[in-house]
């Protein structure tokens, strides 16, 4: 089942791809039913918090009618910055399911673990390393293609 939902957030990162945005995708999963999508648009929208995870929690939130996901699960396609990990937390979220690990500004486990820090009022469940190679291998095109222009 989560290689399902992480097949979603990847076709969300194509969407990214397909705008010359970095290609991170995310889907807020909700009883088994997918209650948001999002990818990023950073340049897009000439928004810096327009990241993927950001936007399919606001458009979950916005669903729901409520700023808490209790009991949703959040599938991305890169492991979280320090912002999104901070939004992840706020907004209640269950588990966190993510595909490649991210060396340079992941808040999960990469350079801190922001979303099980037990001195803040919420702890996600995480899994990490799903759909990796799909995943990483579509940034890597992404970042060799921009390095050719």
């Amino acid at each position: 089942m989560h290689k399902k939902y992480m097949q979603e957030a990847i076709l969300e990162a194509r969407k990214a791809f397909s705008k010359n945005e970095v290609p991170i995708g995310a889907v807020v999963v909700l009883n088994n039913k997918i209650i948001g999508r999002g990818h990023n648009r950073r340049e897009e929208l000439g928004d810096p918090t327009a990241h993927a995870e950001m936007l399919a929690i606001r458009d979950a939130a916005q669903r729901l009618g409520k700023w808490r996901l209790t009991g949703a699960s959040l599938y991305v396609t890169l492991e979280p910055c320090p912002m999104c990990a901070g939004a992840i937390v706020n907004a209640r979220v269950q588990k966190l399911i993510y595909g490649a690990f991210d060396l340079k500004a992941g808040a999960v486990s990469s350079l801190m673990n922001l979303v099980q820090d037990r001195r803040l009022n919420h702890y996600v469940e995480v899994m990490d390393g799903i759909c990796h190679e799909e995943c990483a291998q579509l940034l890597q095109e992404f970042f060799q293609q921009l390095r050719r222009r």
